[in-house]
């Protein structure tokens, strides 16, 4: 695989501070049952990192310590983690609001079938990858037979009260362009996929949450194996929003690693650009939380941060300038 990293540093990405703290976006490992073209964390079946149980038991203290609202669970595909359903349990007891970025196929794999139960009981608000409404589309980009499993995925937490008005059980969708692209106006595309879910499938849910591609790992090394890396480049800088860096996730999230160690971002985490100023010794982990404020100190820019000011923006939460988004 190609880096990108020397391509992405130096960087004239302006300056960032951290404002409080409020989401921890934790990483429990690489491995999933999907390998995405557009995937920035080159996840897939043969990975074999793993969060170990001591750094998985930090987390709810930290939460306590910190006094965080939302725990958000990523991978690879997070729940193949054996302590998933324990962390997301011992969260929301803490009165946390546990998110599970979930791909749906996992839903409908052996040893899972009871994955979307568990959800709705702990009330996981679900933020699910659906790359198209269209059936070609999502298979050319996450492989043959995915748009149907994410479909029957999605008709099962439905069923389950998901997106449903009055459920409390919030859905969202994920959308990534399929090339080296800016998404679409967030808005509107999240009325087509209502219009077009509805009337193929009878599927609701709650938003869409647009997301640009990061040029880096497994994208990024598409990108310049095609000769697209620099053009992409260009229209990300070319496209920054000064208006977006006040909202970009890095300023109240931490992102943390299947070993503990802790990032800015997530995109940080996949560069390896380790958080610089909470510990005295060595890079920053889990159990530096317990007693280290992070609040205020400077966060790791590179090239790939005009990901997520370009356009309307882009961030673990959608687009941030969308119209009517609050400030």
């Amino acid at each position: 695989m190609l880096d990108t990293l020397p391509l992405l540093t130096p960087t004239d990405f302006p300056a960032l501070t951290r404002g409080r703290l409020s989401i921890l976006q934790v990483n429990l490992g690489y491995r999933c049952n999907q390998s995405c073209l557009h995937c920035h964390v080159n996840a897939g079946p043969n990975r074999t990192e793993m969060m170990d149980d001591a750094q998985v038991e930090l987390i709810p203290r930290v939460l306590a310590a910190r006094g965080l609202a939302t725990l958000d669970l990523t991978g690879g595909a997070p729940e193949l983690h054996p302590r998933f359903r324990w962390l997301a349990r011992a969260a929301r007891a803490l009165g946390a609001k546990v998110i599970d970025r979930c791909n749906l196929t996992i839903l409908s794999e052996p040893g899972f079938e009871d994955l979307a139960d568990f959800l709705a009981e702990e009330g996981v608000q679900v933020v699910a990858s659906l790359p198209c409404y269209l059936e070609d589309n999502v298979d050319k980009q996450r492989g043959r037979g995915v748009y149907a499993r994410s479909i029957a995925g999605l008709k099962r937490l439905n069923a389950l009260g998901y997106g449903q008005p009055g459920s409390g059980l919030a859905l969202d969708l994920v959308y990534n362009p399929g090339g080296p692209g800016l998404p679409p106006p967030q808005g509107g595309l999240e009325a087509a996929y209502k219009r077009e879910l509805a009337e193929r499938h009878g599927i609701v849910f709650n938003r869409l949450l647009t997301l640009a591609n990061m040029p880096i790992l497994r994208f990024g090394s598409s990108l310049l194996s095609r000769g697209q890396f620099h053009d992409y480049l260009a229209l990300l800088k070319a496209s920054h929003n000064p208006a977006n860096l006040a909202g970009v996730m890095c300023r109240e999230l931490i992102s943390v690693d299947w070993q503990g160690r802790l990032y800015d971002c997530d995109f940080n985490q996949m560069l390896g650009l380790a958080m610089e100023g909470l510990a005295t010794t060595g890079p920053a982990s889990l159990a530096d939380l317990l007693h280290g404020d992070p609040d205020g100190l400077g966060i790791r820019v590179a090239g790939h941060c005009y990901g997520c000011t370009a356009g309307q923006g882009s961030s673990c939460g959608g687009a941030l300038d969308e119209p009517g988004r609050a400030a």
